[in-house]
């Protein structure tokens, strides 16, 4: 007696379930990509001209400043930077404290970006106006892969070295709020990746601004 072969239905909970498998997969590589441990200052390419530090997180900041101090001829875009903040707010809250004239005047401040889009779209305008092309992206490890698709996509005439840091709730991986924030990351990631690589629907809007805030005078120091 003739076997019936699969059903409808088998062949699609099997299909379910391998796909289930693959996301269980390819959460737990996210997450072990996103806790390794900040690379060391000196690996970064020597012919960096540039470096980009994200706003949103813990030790970002700190990073890109290091990153300046190491090379001073760089320049440093803080992109992302909430309206009427200043520089010497942004070195007190996180307790670097003053710089030297010369190299304040080697760091920029972006203060339009709102999303990560918005961040690669405001670094690449800075890229262009300051005539750069090899730039550090600073941001937490798990905001890593996310930001250079959208980088490389907004931007693929720059390169991006990374240089991921970690912020203090990545020390306890297990805590609910952690495992929160790494589902929410992964699911973004995998929003991008959809858009941009099965998708084919890259941003050449500029989204991710914030609206040009009126005219003041001078930026807030």
């Amino acid at each position: 007696m003739k076997r019936p072969g699969p059903t409808v239905w088998s062949l699609f909970s099997g299909g379910v379930t391998i796909a289930g498998w693959l996301m269980l997969a390819s959460f737990i590589y996210f997450c072990a990509d996103a806790l390794r441990p900040s690379p060391d200052l000196h690996s970064i390419p020597a012919d960096c001209d540039g470096i980009v530090a994200l706003t949103g997180g813990k030790n970002r900041i700190e990073a890109g400043i290091a990153l300046l101090q190491q090379k001073p001829e760089r320049l440093l875009l803080i992109s992302g930077v909430s309206p009427h903040t200043g520089l010497n707010h942004i070195l007190a809250a996180t307790g670097i404290g003053p710089l030297p004239p010369d190299m304040t005047q080697r760091i920029s401040l972006g203060y339009r970006a709102a999303t990560t889009i918005g961040n690669a779209w405001e670094t690449a305008q800075w890229a262009k106006q300051k005539n750069l092309h090899h730039l550090v992206l600073v941001t937490a490890g798990y905001h890593m892969r996310r930001s250079l698709l959208e980088f490389h996509d907004i931007a693929p005439q720059l390169q991006f070295p990374p240089y991921w840091v970690q912020p203090p709730a990545m020390s306890t991986p297990f805590h609910p709020h952690t495992m929160l924030l790494m589902f929410s990351q992964y699911g973004k990631l995998i929003g991008a990746f959809i858009r941009l690589m099965v998708l084919h629907q890259p941003d050449h809007a500029q989204e991710g601004f914030r609206p040009v805030p009126p005219a003041s005078g001078t930026p807030p120091a």
